[in-house]
């Protein structure tokens, strides 16, 4: 009897049935103490004592019972089959294991990615190496170095030799290409300083027009839209079971402690173990909780002049018959009164059961209309349904509630589908429950909580609280940009030399881009994101601050030629950096806009906006900006104050006299040929490609996911709570396996498809997912589903007293209705104790759905399975779920792991369904898919989108160099290194791989086109002799425009950031930001010029027969 009932599992708890009918652990329970207590009165149910005596022999004239007993993979009769594999583990066969863990990829005993990439460099220095020091033992017996002295005859013979010959048709197009570029340029910006007044009240209407789209400007803080595309699979999902379930509740959720409590042992009258009980199960503190729960309940919210309470947005699974409030919480098996939590049964010496036998009781059957105890109380929550014990109980051992050092109360709160009205209620009543529960008082309770609406709250909240740090952050590149552009040669002439106005304009103008992005947006209704206001200044101010200095201080270095007015001078100027400006501008503009292909709309809404302000942004600095430097140009030579441009500072001037800052000076003079010496050069190339090599090696160990605790402020409550739930909840959120509409309930074969009891199959879908909570450690479902389809056959058969009808009517008859017209559904034949088929199974569903559980029926399916089952035309059976947990779920690892083996388990449930005559459709649903799905494909989209961009800007490149095909590979390859090495940053510096960080390293790549285009197009279009000579003129000329204008101004700002008090900030933006833009100096200003110097591209014939004609006119 003991071995065939033994695995026998109580449905509504999921817990061994043995548990009950043994009086103590199920784990302790063994068939001699299990018969003794099922004839002891101490159960509750037996009226007197009865001795069992154990014995093979006759006793006393007493023979041994020896009735043939079944064993529980045996029939009882023709009709019953077998217990399930649920209830006998003889039938299930062996227990299913996990599958090993992954192997790891080790060589030499060593992780296999560090090897292979010790080993690559090593053999890349053994070669490279190599190579140096056979070229150069060339170069010293042909030539001499390219830095010692050197007769002209040799140079001339060089230069000869790389100028000599025809052109390519290659050659000849780019050079038409960058003539032809020159020239519109020029004529453009002559055009600009002859008509500044028209060129910038052009660009005022322009900016206002794109500009006033801002009216009509949305931001989305919704964080589905943020993060789910509206065609991913789980948001897809998620609009199903929404659609025919309902959303799921939204939660308020409070754990609590007793510090100040110590435990207590409780011993069973009149015998058994001593017992203990954690600190917040003492009676005491029980009654505390309970009057906070109760506070809670008569929290007062007002919206629109309606008063709101619990009661008016609670989950009331039995409404309106029983509008008790769906409360998970331990104080419930008490039915939430302090009468029930003080009832006990005793005399003057001994207490024979009270609030601790009761607990006991209840944890073992939470389903339970009476208890077994002397108190003979409910366990049934007021609600109508179980309350089961690892929800409501947090930080014990094992399946020892007991010693529970943590309560859980979670109110569910009803979510609205497309009704504004009513989530406004849910959200004014949330408010106040945070408000109250922040100051609620209590010095014996510790209280972490959370309500639906926190995480938004808690995120808004920190957007405004780094406002400051942003506006500090960008003032501190204002003040810079300000006061950097001017070159003073005296103090006399500090007011007049100084560009402050013009930076200011400068900096305008790069914002008006960002405002005319978004309100261009805005015109079409694209809503705004966080992450766009955020990052999108950072980005144009890197961009186009560059172009400004790059602008600025070429004419600064610029001597006007004899005769040359100064439209034309400063058109001169144009024609030669506006290719480059231009260059990177559309590589980076072109790079965003694939970038939108993106299916993360964090990624796509940031590369749509960024594309339009970088492209906007470097159209007004061709037409406003350089209208605006010719006018400040006029105001210094009229010797004019900057600013108090009406004041006169001295005698006008003819001209501006050119001037080389100490920067310029400090890379022409020193930097560049140092870094270019035959011994520097293998040095730097060595370092950066053991870089390289490093950033390799780890770049699949960055770790993947967002932290939720991350994107809370530092001073967040919810850092408490998040903290509290990993500590201490025993159960993770609840999961969902959805059968789609479309299966025939009503037939054998498709019940034995789907239920889990007897006579199911082994495959079954209900079968399936028990097996996976079999080993949750791996598939991280926790516990045996609630299976609606099982308890519907249970409670009407025959045998149980639930499903009854009025014989006159036909019309449902609770089971606890006295009235002699109520029989039984189903006649007690062997025909009407097999399952209902075809008619009898859709007429009784509805009947099983609305009943309500009672002290005569605990089985009624109305609170736990009501929205559980989805009728079509309330005649056959549509979409159907089956409820179970995922197991504690702590980090976003855990959480991505959770998601994706329980889509395998809905494959493979979908799998053993189908037929080849009909297919069928099984998915999970739980609430935090829709954000962690994006991490299933996060690796993909991050190759993707890095892999357009850099696709994008080679191409773009190569045909705005005029077809320098060599040179577009350099600089492609220099960016894909940048991007290698921030993946090896974010692993050092412990950042992950998610939506913000692929947005920074998207927008890293539009930044590294600024460090490496305009070196090498300087370095295409030089005609020195050498490709090392090249370099340091290319270096020379934009490196310190190239380091002023991006590295300095973004230093200071970022460094700013460091003291934000958002985690995200500090982590994503400082880190991130500081990253890009020292590893975009590096490689744009020391690794670039040593590559190219090694391998750059020869000279353009035509570029170099070009430039030798302008210069001899």
């Amino acid at each position: 009897m003991y071995n065939a009932c033994k695995d026998v599992e109580a449905p509504s708890s999921n817990v061994k049935a043995l548990g009950l009918l043994c009086g103590k652990d199920v784990r302790e329970c063994n068939a001699t103490n299990w018969i003794q207590y099922m004839l002891n009165k101490d159960n509750g149910q037996t009226p007197f004592n009865m001795i069992p005596i154990f014995s093979d022999v006759s006793i006393h004239g007493m023979t041994p019972m020896n009735n043939a007993t079944k064993g529980c993979n045996e029939s009882m009769d023709d009709v019953t089959g077998p217990c399930s594999c649920q209830d006998c583990s003889i039938v299930c066969g062996p227990k299913p294991q996990p599958p090993p863990p992954p192997v790891p990829w080790l060589l030499l005993g060593l992780d296999a990615m560090y090897v292979i990439m010790w080993i690559s460099y090593t053999g890349f220095l053994l070669v490279f190496f190599a190579a140096v020091f056979g070229v150069w033992c060339y170069r010293k017996r042909h030539f001499v170095s390219e830095y010692t002295p050197i007769d002209s005859n040799i140079a001339y013979s060089v230069n000869l030799r790389q100028n000599t010959g025809e052109a390519t048709w290659c050659e000849r197009l780019g050079e038409r290409f960058e003539n032809v570029l020159r020239v519109t340029f020029t004529s453009w910006g002559a055009f600009c300083v002859r008509n500044p007044r028209p060129v910038v009240l052009f660009s005022l209407a322009f900016i206002a027009m794109c500009s006033s789209g801002l009216m009509f400007v949305k931001v989305t803080t919704n964080p589905i839209d943020l993060w789910s595309s509206p065609n991913s699979e789980a948001r897809k999902e998620k609009e199903y079971f929404d659609t025919h379930f309902g959303p799921f509740f939204r939660t308020e959720q409070l754990i609590i402690q007793a510090p100040n409590a110590k435990p207590e042992i409780y011993s069973p009258y009149p015998s058994g173990a001593d017992i203990p009980f954690g600190p917040p199960l003492t009676k005491d503190i029980l009654h505390q909780v309970l009057d906070l729960q109760n506070a809670i309940e008569n929290i007062t919210a007002s919206y629109k002049n309606d008063t709101v309470m619990l009661k008016d947005i609670c989950l009331a699974p039995l409404a309106p018959s029983n509008n008790n409030c769906t409360i998970l919480s331990v104080l419930n098996y008490f039915q939430n009164s302090h009468s029930v939590l003080d009832h006990s049964i005793g005399d003057e010496f001994f207490v024979y059961a009270d609030y601790h036998s009761h607990l006991l009781y209840c944890v073992r059957a939470p389903a339970s209309l009476n208890d077994t105890t002397l108190l003979h109380d409910p366990c049934l929550g007021t609600f109508g349904g179980p309350v089961f014990p690892w929800l409501v109980m947090g930080g014990y051992d094992g399946e020892n509630y007991n010693n529970a050092t943590a309560l859980v109360i979670t109110f569910p709160v009803k979510n609205y589908y497309n009704d504004t009205e009513k989530l406004m209620k849910a959200q004014a009543w949330e408010k106040e429950f945070i408000s109250f529960v922040k100051n609620y008082n209590n010095s014996n309770l510790t209280i972490s909580f959370s309500a639906e609406r926190s995480i938004e709250d808690e995120i808004d909240r920190e957007s405004y609280g780094d406002v400051g740090t942003v506006v500090i952050s960008y003032a501190v590149m204002f003040v810079y940009i300000s006061v950097a552009l001017g070159h003073i040669k005296s103090a006399a002439r500090f007011l007049v030399d100084s560009k402050i106005s013009l930076g200011v304009a400068g900096i305008l103008i790069v914002l008006s881009s960002v405002a005319c992005s978004l309100g261009i947006f805005s015109y079409f209704g694209v809503p705004l994101t966080l992450i766009v206001i955020e990052v999108i200044p950072f980005l144009v101010l890197a961009v186009g601050v560059d172009n400004i200095f790059i602008i600025v201080q070429t004419f600064q270095r610029d001597e006007r030629l004899q005769g040359e007015t100064l439209d034309k001078q400063i058109g001169r100027i144009l024609g030669d950096v506006a290719p480059s400006m231009f260059l990177s501008s559309f590589s980076e503009t072109v790079a965003f806009l694939l970038g939108s292909l993106s299916t993360m709309p964090a990624v796509r809404t940031f590369s749509l906006f960024a594309a339009v302000a970088v492209f906007i942004d470097f159209l007004l600095q061709i037409t406003c900006f350089v209208s605006l430097l010719g006018l400040d140009i006029k105001r210094q030579e009229k010797n004019r104050y900057d600013i108090l441009c009406c004041i006169k500072g001295g005698e006008e001037i003819n001209s501006v006299q050119h001037s080389e800052s100490v920067l310029f000076l400090f890379f022409k003079n020193i930097y560049s040929p140092f870094l270019l010496k035959d011994w520097m050069r293998p040095i730097v190339i060595s370092l950066f490609v053991g870089v390289l090599s490093f950033s390799i090696a780890v770049a699949n160990k960055v770790e993947i996911g967002l932290d939720q605790s991350l994107s809370m402020p530092d001073d967040s409550y919810m850092l408490d709570y998040f903290s509290s739930l990993s500590k201490y909840l025993h159960a993770g959120p609840p999961v969902y396996f959805v059968l789609k509409e479309g299966h025939d309930y009503t037939t054998l074969d498709g019940q034995n498809m789907v239920c889990g009891g007897t006579g199911c199959d082994n495959n079954s879908l209900v079968q399936e997912i028990f097996d996976a909570a079999e080993i949750n450690s791996y598939t991280k479902i926790g516990y045996a589903p609630s299976s609606w389809i099982d308890d519907y056959f249970d409670w009407v058969k025959p045998q149980s007293t639930c499903c009854r009808i009025y014989n006159t009517t036909g019309q449902f008859c609770n089971a606890s209705v006295v009235d002699p017209s109520c029989v039984r559904c189903r006649p007690l034949t062997p025909e009407g104790k097999k399952r209902p088929q075809g008619e009898d199974f859709m007429k009784f569903l509805p009947m099983f759905l609305s009943d309500n559980p009672n002290p005569k029926c605990g089985k009624g399916g109305h609170a736990a399975y009501s929205s559980a089952v989805n009728f079509i035309n309330n005649s056959e059976v549509g979409a159907t779920y089956f409820m179970t947990y995922h197991t504690v779920l702590k980090t976003s690892a855990d959480f991505i792991d959770a998601m994706k083996k329980a889509r395998v388990i809905a494959y493979n449930i979908t799998k053993s369904m189908s037929t080849e005559e009909k297919s069928y459709h099984v998915f999970p649903y739980s609430v935090f898919y829709v954000f962690y799905e994006q991490y299933l494909t996060i690796v993909k989209d991050t190759v993707f989108n890095l892999s357009i961009s850099l696709g994008s800007i080679f191409l773009v490149t190569m045909v705005l160099l005029g077809f320098e095909v060599w040179a577009a590979i350099v600089v492609t390859l220099t960016i894909a290194m940048i991007l290698v090495n921030m993946f090896g940053v974010m692993w050092l510096w412990g950042i992950s791989l998610n939506a913000v960080s692929l947005v920074n390293l998207v927008m890293s790549c539009g930044i590294s086109v600024e460090f490496c285009s305009h070196v090498t197009r300087a370095f295409t279009v030089s005609t020195k002799a050498t490709r090392a000579e090249r370099a340091e003129e290319a270096l020379s000329h934009m490196g310190s425009s190239v380091f002023s204008g991006i590295t300095l101004t973004k230093f200071g700002g970022i460094v700013v950031l460091a003291f934000s008090k958002s985690q995200i900030f500090q982590i994503f933006y400082f880190r991130m930001y500081l990253a890009m833009v020292l590893l975009g100096a590096t490689h744009g200003l020391i690794f670039l010029p040593v590559l190219l110097s090694y391998i750059g591209p020869s000279v353009n014939k035509a570029k170099a027969r070009a430039a030798q004609e302008r210069n001899k006119g």
